[in-house]
């Protein structure tokens, strides 16, 4: 029996891991395949899963793994989950990691008894937003480059956010940037413009998702500069938020600006305007900007190193209405 085919979807915090895997696992679905996502989580909670819940079928089982910070706890729930899976006999299994992952652990696990027998490698697709920051953390740099060192297919993620480029534009910035990040980790490897998928996602294909499921991933030696323990990077979640509307502005970029808060790189979300509709929050270090749309969820995600959330959660609820505030 033809072994089940594991995919890794990779990338930076806040790239847009989740969204792509919505429809890729999608794609799957209307193919007939019998698939399983596993999210691979550092932290205690993991807010995407409850964004995947409508997936779940007989088709389509959703899996977890959380390692309590431990790196070797959370490498023995990691192959205990494998051997689960493996079991079941999918026809695919789609694995998105945290943002701050060891890819050695993905490729050294698989080929550990008895997973080598049970799991053959798809792909790995690494996403990488067309906004992302010209300059990033060390930290983020290196993840942003480890992440991408291996993959079949490099995925350029918001493209409709920058307006102001072409998509060619936009993935030759992008593309530079990461090949700049793979250069500082001395990578023996150089991304080319044809290894990268620069298309709006609301306009993919069946065949760009064919070409997603046939990419596989590449070899590729780094050196190392840190280890997953030592990744000071990290993403919170701050929920169930209400405040002034003419306030917004001010108090996010006190708290990007409050270095009790963290080095923030990106503060992202959507809140109510308080008439009723919604407004979508993005901001950074240089900008913050606010739009309206259609829908949305009162939360905001902040994404940096070094973050402290109970000072972000002084300056939240120094202004919230909420009564059910809550950030993880």
């Amino acid at each position: 029996m033809a072994g089940t085919k594991i995919d890794l979807i990779t990338g930076i915090l806040g790239s847009g891991k989740t969204t792509f895997l919505r429809r890729y696992a999608q794609y799957l679905l209307a193919k007939g395949q019998r698939i399983a996502i596993l999210e691979n989580d550092f932290g205690a909670v993991n807010v995407d899963m409850v964004m995947l819940q409508d997936l779940k079928s007989d088709r389509c089982a959703l899996e977890m793994i959380t390692g309590g910070g431990d790196p070797d706890c959370h490498k023995r729930r990691f192959k205990t989950q494998l051997i689960s899976l493996g079991m079941q006999h999918f026809d695919r299994v789609i694995m998105e990691p945290s943002g701050i992952f060891d890819m050695d652990e993905f490729f050294d696990t698989l080929y550990e008894p008895p997973l080598d027998r049970w799991f053959e490698i798809g792909s790995v697709l690494t996403v990488a937003d067309a906004e992302m920051p010209e300059t990033l953390s060390v930290q983020m740099e290196y993840l942003l480059a480890s992440e991408a060192a291996c993959c079949g297919l490099l995925l350029l993620s918001k493209l409709s956010h920058v307006p102001d480029e072409t998509p060619e534009q936009a993935g030759a910035r992008v593309l530079a940037h990461v090949n700049r990040a793979m250069t500082a980790i001395s990578c023996d490897r150089q991304l080319r413009t044809e290894e990268m998928l620069v298309k709006d996602w609301d306009a993919l294909t069946d065949s760009d998702f064919q070409r997603c499921e046939q990419a596989g991933c590449r070899s590729a030696s780094y050196v190392k500069h840190f280890s997953t323990e030592d990744i000071r990077s990290s993403v919170h979640y701050f929920m169930h938020i209400a405040l002034p509307q003419e306030k917004l502005p001010q108090i996010i970029a006190e708290i990007i600006r409050d270095p009790g808060c963290g080095h923030i790189f990106r503060i992202k979300g959507s809140l109510p305007d308080g008439q009723g509709g919604w407004l979508k929050v993005n901001a950074t270090r240089e900008k913050t900007e606010l739009s309206p749309v259609g829908s949305g969820q009162a939360v905001l995600i902040v994404i940096g190193d070094d973050i402290s959330r109970e000072a972000i959660d002084r300056h939240l609820l120094a202004e919230n209405t909420d009564p059910e505030y809550v950030s993880i």
